[in-house]
């Protein structure tokens, strides 16, 4: 089958006047007829279909005076995209050893590792573009994200086989593109505090979105308590926010965020001051709150040593 996009967004304002970014709401419904036979352990397996839908970004840069007028093509997913398979016979598949492991997460995590910001895929169309600056761009900026506390939850923990309802053990789960952070879990309680610290690069900005869902932790599956998303541009344009949202997908919930935009500085002239700030606040993040961005291109090596344990391998 095909794949389709049910729809193009073009961005003109806040972008670089040397690149054009589109936007592409991908869907792939794909039949199809994979089937795997391991003799050895007596048995088969096989995929009927697969369905993928997702944002993908297409960044045309750098605009150029000569055809084919763009010097590069790259290509990434904003956030994961959903992703189902439709297995047929998995269940003796995965008795062989070393194949337990296989999951639709573990298949959407190496989907990930290639395709979710940070990472892209670039296709140079002319020989002389600077590859490596376009696939390993400068962050736009620096997202602090203070992870304060819950007001109002569902309480999902249940007693007497369902007849008492009683507190949750919440969590919660944020994601900025491919970093993803973990909160502490906090017990039998319906208005946690956590207070911690999170700082997460943005290289992407419009289009790109925090993502937060809370959980509550249980022995077997755990429970949906709510969800939020917030567009980093609004936190760019604010620079600070420190405010109550409503939680989405649920009948009550409210989460307390404060989220700070921190730019780049080509310089180190704010580096005092911005040292003098952080220590004010060292006891709020587990690994400290970061001053500074080290960035480390590793461009090429030469004139390595040559191993010879493969050899030997293969001669003896």
């Amino acid at each position: 089958q095909p794949l389709r996009i049910n729809g193009v967004k073009v961005y003109t304002e806040n972008v670089d006047k040397r690149q054009i970014i589109l936007d592409l709401q991908i869907s792939f419904v794909g039949n199809c007829e994979i089937d795997l036979e391991i003799k050895r352990y007596f048995c088969r397996a096989g995929v009927k279909s697969i369905q993928i839908h997702g944002t993908m970004r297409v960044i045309l840069e750098p605009l150029i005076g000569d055809m084919p007028l763009i010097g590069a093509l790259s290509l990434f997913f904003l956030r994961k995209p959903l992703l189902e398979i439709n297995w047929t016979g998995l269940t003796n598949l995965l008795d062989v050893p070393g194949l337990n492991g296989l999951s639709d997460t573990i298949i959407l995590d190496i989907i990930s590792n290639y395709l979710v910001l940070p990472n892209r895929i670039t296709v140079p169309l002319v020989s002389d573009v600077q590859i490596a600056q376009l696939r390993f761009p400068i962050p736009k900026g620096v997202l602090r994200i203070h992870f304060i506390e819950a007001q109002d939850l569902e309480g999902k923990d249940t007693y007497l086989k369902g007849i008492v309802k009683g507190k949750s053990d919440p969590y919660g789960i944020i994601r900025v593109g491919n970093q993803i952070f973990q909160s502490k879990v906090i017990k039998e309680n319906l208005n946690p505090k956590w207070n911690e610290v999170y700082e997460a690069l943005v290289y992407e900005h419009p289009g790109q979105e925090l993502e937060i869902e809370l959980f509550d932790e249980d022995p077997d599956k755990d429970d949906f308590l709510g969800s939020l998303m917030i567009d980093l541009m609004e936190v760019e344009k604010e620079r600070l926010l420190d405010e109550w949202f409503t939680l989405d997908e649920v009948s009550k919930g409210k989460l307390h965020l404060k989220l700070e935009w921190l730019t780049l500085m080509p310089t180190a002239e704010n580096l005092d001051k911005v040292l003098t700030s952080i220590r004010a606040d060292k006891d709020q993040a587990n690994d400290g709150l970061s001053s500074a961005l080290l960035i480390l291109y590793l461009d090429s090596a030469r004139n390595l040593p040559v191993s010879y344990i493969l050899m030997d391998t293969l001669l003896s």
